[in-house]
């Protein structure tokens, strides 16, 4: 099994650079097992959002197909699943995948985001979501 880094899934889904992007289809079409790991996951997402300013449909797409091929595994895919449901539903990517990995805690502590404390609270995410205080 062959792991794969963030700049080959970009240039398979971006297809901006015509010599990386054949040989990342390549890999991504006729390698029989691929793994990435959620690390990779998370810094596609912000590599797509930040660097190609994709918009989150076309995000949403780009992951959503990447957990679909059967000769790619995915660490903790029902995390990374999850997490694209949460991202859907406008949390943020990152922040979304933080949640899902924590599905097996009380709560979520967090001192800076309390937009995304009220909205996983709005849309009845679990673990909730908490802003601690003195």
């Amino acid at each position: 099994m062959k792991s794969l880094d963030t700049n080959i899934l970009a240039r398979y889904y971006v297809q901006d650079e015509p010599r990386q992007g054949a040989i990342a289809t390549r890999i991504m079409t006729s390698e029989p097992e691929l793994f990435v790991s959620r690390t990779v996951v998370a810094e596609l997402e912000w590599v797509l959002r930040g660097y190609y300013e994709l918009k989150p449909v076309q995000i949403h797409a780009a992951l959503t197909h990447l957990l679909g091929l059967a000769n790619v595994t995915i660490e903790h895919a029902n995390a990374v699943e999850t997490a694209l449901r949460y991202y859907q539903q406008g949390i943020d990517f990152a922040d979304a995948l933080h949640l899902a990995s924590s599905q097996h805690c009380s709560m979520l502590l967090t001192f800076d985001d309390r937009k995304f404390a009220r909205r996983a609270r709005r849309l009845g995410l679990k673990p909730p979501v908490t802003v601690p205080s003195a």
